[in-house]
């Protein structure tokens, strides 16, 4: 049993917003100018959920990636323009998240430029700002500690009183390893195998499948809901 929840803390990308298909193909474009042959199924497998330092490091040490920064400036470039155009949050996540009635925060392995231009392109953005803290917040981003618990000290709250929700195994890691409450997420809509296994393994306590089911687990948790806001949001 949890103490009373205080903090919820979102994981970004595939959890508020719909951002994990528009990377992956913008990427794998990137990747195949610079003649590294990975379709955007295998970006969306081999790269969601990692920091971006981890997935230029992988490019250059797997794939023999060798003009490394002109490739993902040019990636960052396309992949803004496809934000501008494409992005839109989650299923039901606006809704659930500005009738949330605890604190709120996000944590997210993508830098602080991209949060802005993904996350800040959108409604959330609202509910959730000042307290957004990407991968370059901190010195480790997950499947690390630190960035939890940097969300936890802006708060002025104990890691024990959080929540911790993550599509990806290193955020659900993270969230056991910094003492907080996992809530393993899983877009019905997304592609890769066995998602349910992969976050029970990595210490998922819980698991939603959609925006529904997180409200249903944040009650049974403790949280607290504004029912006439999530009736007219």
């Amino acid at each position: 049993m949890m103490h009373k929840p205080e903090l919820v803390i979102f994981d970004c990308d595939g959890v508020l917003i719909d951002s994990e298909i528009l990377s992956s193909r913008t990427l794998s474009e990137a990747l195949r100018r610079a003649n590294v042959d990975l379709s955007p199924m295998d970006v969306h497998l081999h790269f969601t959920g990692k920091s971006e330092r981890d997935i230029r490091r992988i490019c250059e040490d797997e794939y023999g990636l060798t003009d490394t920064d002109a490739v993902f400036s040019s990636w960052h470039e396309t992949l803004y323009e496809a934000f501008a155009v494409d992005l839109m949050p989650m299923d039901g996540m606006p809704d659930l998240v500005r009738s949330l009635q605890v604190k709120k925060s996000v944590a997210s392995n993508s830098r602080n430029e991209r949060l802005l231009l993904s996350l800040g392109r959108t409604v959330l953005w609202e509910s959730l700002a000042p307290h957004v803290y990407g991968a370059d917040s901190v010195k480790n981003p997950k499947p690390a500690p630190d960035l939890l618990l940097h969300c936890a000290a802006q708060h002025k709250v104990k890691p024990e009183a959080s929540i911790m929700i993550d599509d990806s195994p290193h955020g659900i890691s993270a969230a056991v390893a910094a003492g907080m409450m996992p809530v393993g997420f899983i877009d019905l809509n997304d592609p890769r195998p066995n998602r349910e296994i992969i976050l029970r393994k990595a210490g998922a306590a819980h698991i939603a499948k959609g925006a529904e089911e997180l409200r249903e687990i944040l009650r049974i948790l403790g949280c607290r809901f504004d029912e006439a806001e999530h009736l007219h949001g």
